[in-house]
């Protein structure tokens, strides 16, 4: 019995649709209710848009420098940012309202993750520490957590899904895995990188540098795998789709690229115009979204046969869904936008 040839590469440079921005997008995400999208941009500003009709819907002005990280909680209540000079804003997602006055977190700007119940924030920057907040009162959570001198510069914080762990990507000083709650460190994986995602149900942690991405399991915290490589360019960011079966990957050629989780092909090629910084997938996992330099979000359509058939059929289901029930599966099923994709951009 002959194998069946695989599918060719999908090459494209015209997106689906263009949202224009005013300044370079720093990092995007989209909301759980599948209707709204978020950036933050460097002139300031974070815009909430329309993800049906592309229209921008709200500008919020921080009145701080550049905005660079952004966050989102798993409910889309809450939305986080922070700019370049180490501000954390933060709006209700429901109503777009300040839920509380800008509070310097630290020197420049810092990575952001919500906790999977929304209870905290964790920030971590280039003073080698990453500093936990109540979303109730905003006051730290006790002692930061110190990572040491400036080797241990942080470049991206996640929780896992569960909460039970907090992955750290330091500069140099490798990635560290604590427990959040007792502020102890569980292990040190690898030399260091620039981004971290977690798959949906926890098992495997995916972190990038600028040569390569590696696989991590949970359970042993050893690499799973070879490390992923590409022949003609390096990723730098990257994110996953719901179902942990998509990477999505931006690379010093202005390309996105799409792999296969399960074996690591190559299925699709996105030329973007100028420096992507930032890039995230629709809640259905049908689209991506990324944005940079060129002020732009670019969206693309993810080719039908990136998912695997399992894939495909539990779609069909839950889009046979109502839409309460599937309403509430998306906040159990999927991580949230921020969880998905770390937005450690420092616009380039």
């Amino acid at each position: 019995m002959t194998e069946e040839p695989a599918h060719p590469i999908v090459r494209s440079s015209t997106p689906v649709r263009a949202f224009d921005n005013i300044g370079d997008v720093a990092a995007v995400a989209v909301f759980p209710d599948r209707q709204r999208m978020a950036t933050n941009s460097s002139d300031g500003m974070l815009r909430l848009w329309d993800l049906k009709n592309g229209v921008m819907l709200k500008e919020m002005d921080g009145h701080g420098a550049a905005m660079a990280e952004m966050a989102l909680s798993r409910d889309g209540q809450l939305i986080a940012s922070s700019d370049c000079a180490g501000y954390v804003f933060t709006w209700h997602g429901e109503t777009d309202r300040p839920v509380t006055q800008a509070f310097k977190a630290h020197t420049s700007s810092c990575s952001l993750a919500f906790s999977p119940d929304g209870a905290t924030l964790a920030t971590g920057s280039s003073d080698s520490t990453i500093k936990l907040w109540s979303t109730e009162t905003w006051q730290l959570q006790g002692q930061p957590i110190n990572l040491g001198d400036s080797s241990s510069s942080v470049n991206c914080v996640r929780y896992s899904p569960s909460g039970e762990h907090l992955a750290i990507a330091t500069q140099y000083a490798g990635i560290q895995i604590w427990d959040p709650v007792k502020k102890h460190r569980i292990a040190n994986l690898g030399q260091g990188a620039a981004s971290l995602v977690w798959t949906s149900d926890g098992t495997r942690l995916l972190s990038g540098d600028s040569h390569s991405i590696q696989q991590w399991h949970s359970s042993t915290w050893k690499q799973v795998g070879d490390i992923w490589k590409s022949n003609t360019s390096y990723p730098r960011r990257f994110a996953m789709n719901c179902n942990g079966t998509v990477v999505a990957s931006l690379t010093t050629d202005n390309h996105v690229r799409l792999w296969r989780l399960s074996d690591r092909r190559t299925i699709a090629i996105f030329h973007h115009s100028d420096s992507p910084y930032c890039v995230t997938f629709s809640m259905d996992g049908k689209y991506i979204l990324a944005g940079g330099k060129d002020k732009k979000i670019l969206e693309w359509a993810v080719p039908e046969h990136a998912w695997p058939e399992d894939a495909l059929k539990d779609q069909a289901t839950r889009q046979g869904q109502d839409s309460d029930t599937k309403a509430k599966s998306s906040y159990t099923e999927i991580q949230d936008s921020e969880t998905k994709a770390c937005f450690h951009s420092r616009l380039l």
